[in-house]
């Protein structure tokens, strides 16, 4: 979870592929007129994002159902939408990861073909409701090479007590 520009698809791939779990990139599962929306400028909704976060949640209980764990990319940026896909079979756990503003901004710019502008970049820094403490989840720095924080994901997940069964 985190705000666009974190690092969400990067980290979460090569999760994925560390833990041998299936991924999946919610920006795929948003609805066109979301997509469009975003392309455009425009925040969304809490309306808008109702239906998005429930597919994501589905998909991990499907994945849950087929008995296996899996890794997918959400900004997540409310509790309450956390709350959605806390709702998902087997369990959640939450990767935060955050940096310094002018970071996430010099990544937005570079990046080419994504449907995000970088002007929605402040709009995301004020809807983010960073984890709290009773939520599963660990927070990341994002200011090392993807490599180092993978690599501090992973060392934050083995150190936190489980909330849940795997």
């Amino acid at each position: 979870m985190g705000v666009s520009g974190s690092g969400k698809t990067t980290v979460a791939t090569r999760l994925a592929d560390r833990l041998g779990r299936p991924f999946a990139e919610a920006d795929d599962m948003h609805p066109a007129a979301n997509v469009a929306k975003m392309a455009a400028g425009t925040p969304l909704t809490d309306e808008d994002r109702a239906p998005w976060l429930a597919t994501v949640r589905d998909w991990l209980t499907a994945e849950a159902e087929r008995g296996r764990s899996a890794v997918v990319t959400c900004s997540a940026l409310r509790r309450r939408y956390r709350d959605v896909l806390r709702g998902a079979a087997g369990g959640v756990t939450f990767v935060f990861l955050d940096g310094d503003p002018e970071l996430l901004a010099e990544r937005m710019r570079r990046r080419k073909g994504h449907f995000m502008p970088p002007s929605l970049l402040e709009s995301q820094l004020d809807t983010l409701e960073p984890l709290e403490p009773d939520e599963d989840g660990v927070r990341v720095l994002v200011d090392g090479t993807p490599d180092d924080v993978v690599a501090e994901a992973l060392r934050r997940l083995g150190e936190r007590a489980p909330r849940h069964a795997q």
